[in-house]
């Protein structure tokens, strides 16, 4: 007799098992590079990407993590000549970060090499790709909060502008 099991484990493990397989993919991809850039160095640098100009304690909480935490992290993407901070010219106390021309290359490229991965993943497992399955994973991901793929693209196209064509950090 098999023992029972929680209503959704099974879903649970399955996206336990898929989460790792999509961070290992990210990683690689990062590592491909050569960028000397961690996942959550990357994650901000995707923040910005798609959100633009952002102050570091907006970073922080979009990614969940501690002000300072977040500041040091910046700063380190700072001196790899990544992100860029400027002064607003409305409030000169506010500080956004920006990309660099250097941050937005290493952005697109990850994301290119993480679609060509999964195009080659879903080619592979193509039989399995039913409409149930690729509607749940929608809704699994905007339940996450994560916007739909097209509202992703536009915000990566909108923030293209404000990245910055000097790969040199500013100071302060």
């Amino acid at each position: 007799m098999q023992p029972s099991v929680a209503p959704g484990e099974d879903a649970v493990q399955a996206l336990m098992l898929a989460s790792r397989a999509f961070v290992g993919l990210t990683a690689r991809s990062l590592a491909d590079l050569d960028a000397d850039v961690t996942l959550p160095q990357f994650r901000a640098l995707a923040v910005l990407a798609v959100a633009g100009p952002q102050r570091s304690i907006d970073i922080a909480a979009e990614l969940k993590v501690n002000p300072s935490t977040c500041t040091r992290m910046c700063d380190r993407l700072v001196r790899k000549g990544l992100v860029r901070r400027t002064r607003s010219s409305n409030d000169r106390r506010v500080v956004r970060l920006r990309l660099t021309r250097t941050g937005h290359d290493i952005v697109e490229q990850v994301i290119t090499r993480r679609r060509d991965e999964l195009t080659r993943l879903v080619a592979a497992t193509a039989e399995l790709w039913q409409p149930v399955v690729t509607d749940a994973l929608r809704a699994f991901a905007y339940a996450a909060g994560e916007p739909n793929e097209h509202d992703w693209w536009l915000g990566w196209a909108a923030h293209a502008s404000d990245v910055t064509d000097s790969d040199q950090p500013a100071t302060e």
